[in-house]
């Protein structure tokens, strides 16, 4: 017979179990109603396999479904539920014919109430943090004087006309390079991270600034994405994170090395104020200036001490004091060579004296002569040692004659 399903079947023609069920997922999928469906339900039994697929159920007071949410649509949810959540969540039924059980396949999901996204935000942060993603020790200082900074924001934001106004007014010197992205949607964190990548193999960027200008919690998700939030603390360069206003709070702001209210502070943070540094400068210049003159006058009195110290210990004024010595050993010298040589003279006269006395020219003047013998020369001193016929050699005092003894 025929049955409501299209199928004709009975006792001796029965159909197959997957020809039934293939006609009921027929069925289904034939019903447009069942192909846009927004449940609302209590999770349990969340499960999320090795291939990246979800597997829940979903269910109230009466009755139970069974959820699937494929890899490819998990990756873009903004948060996957835990059981007990109450959620509402957008998909169609299918059947899974291997177990001939309907399921329901969901492709988007969210917190069932108000601030359904601040309590999705909450469970990433805390997720996050336990990973130390977001650990003071892990942030690093910035560089004091940037020479090129890299920015992420959408090209149309008003966010880089402010950041590009305060770098301009407070640190023109600085180069900008500019990764342009979106900053809202469903494509926004992918772009970012592009960004980000981009910035970090530039070799010569000294730091990044991600801004974005405010907007509600559902405008600024893309800020807590998942993935944004771990490229931003996997940077290599330093980021500031300037996203919303002063309220608003982001993943990318605890991920980054420094948050900043707005996006103008964001720059502000990023660079010095060139009129603060001039100032810096012009009064170091002056204590410079003044430390200089101190160690100067300080160095001055030291050298004068010392000069006056070598004055004292000059070999000049030592040399001196020994010439003056010298002349006065000199001097002294002279006057005892001077007495010595008179007393010798003294002495040499009166030597000459008792000389001129013994002198036997002398006593030759007084009529005295001396007599030697002829052939040896030897004085004769007494006559009897004159023989007869001893030549002798007779000096008187005008000269000498011969003689012999008779």
């Amino acid at each position: 017979m025929w049955d409501q399903l299209g199928l004709f079947s009975g006792p001796d023609n029965p159909i197959t179990v997957s020809e039934v069920t293939g006609q009921i997922r027929v069925l289904l999928i034939g019903q447009p109603s069942l192909q846009d469906l927004w449940i609302e339900g209590e999770v349990s039994n969340f499960s999320r396999a090795s291939s990246g697929h979800c597997y829940f159920t979903l269910k109230d007071a009466g009755a139970q479904i069974s959820g699937v949410i494929w890899r490819s649509q998990a990756s873009r949810l903004r948060y996957l539920p835990q059981a007990g959540d109450q959620v509402i969540a957008h998909g169609k039924i299918g059947l899974y014919e291997a177990s001939g059980r309907y399921q329901f396949y969901v492709d988007r999901l969210r917190l069932a109430g108000r601030g359904s996204l601040a309590v999705a935000f909450e469970r990433l942060k805390a997720r996050l943090a336990v990973e130390g993603l977001f650990a003071e020790e892990r942030k690093r200082p910035l560089p004091a004087f940037p020479q090129r900074i890299g920015v992420v924001t959408s090209p149309i934001a008003a966010a880089l006309r402010d950041v590009l106004n305060v770098l301009r007014r407070r640190y023109p010197q600085a180069e900008v390079l500019f990764a342009p992205t979106q900053v809202q949607g469903d494509a926004a964190p992918l772009q970012i991270v592009a960004a980000l990548c981009a910035l970090n193999a530039q070799p010569d960027v000294d730091l990044i600034l991600l801004v974005r200008g405010g907007g509600s919690l559902e405008d600024l998700w893309a800020f807590n994405d998942e993935r944004v939030a771990r490229a931003v603390a996997a940077s290599r360069l330093p980021i500031i994170s300037g996203v919303g206003h002063e309220t608003d709070f982001s993943l990318s702001d605890f991920a980054a090395d420094l948050r900043a209210p707005t996006p103008s502070a964001a720059a502000e943070l990023a660079t010095p104020d060139r009129v603060e540094l001039r100032t810096t400068i012009t009064q170091q210049e002056e204590r410079l200036q003044r430390a200089a003159d101190t160690a100067l006058s300080t160095r001055r009195g030291e050298i004068a001490q010392l000069a006056r110290a070598l004055h004292h210990l000059s070999p000049v004024i030592r040399l001196g004091n020994a010439r003056q010595r010298i002349d006065g050993l000199a001097q002294r010298a002279a006057t005892a060579l001077a007495h010595r040589l008179d007393g010798e003279r003294q002495r040499v006269t009166a030597l000459s004296g008792r000389l001129a006395a013994l002198n036997p020219e002398a006593v030759l003047r007084r009529g005295y002569a001396i007599v030697r013998e002829r052939e040896t020369g030897k004085l004769l001193t007494s006559v009897s040692a004159a023989t007869v016929g001893l030549g002798l050699n007779i000096q008187l005092r005008d000269g000498e004659i011969g003689a012999v003894v008779e």
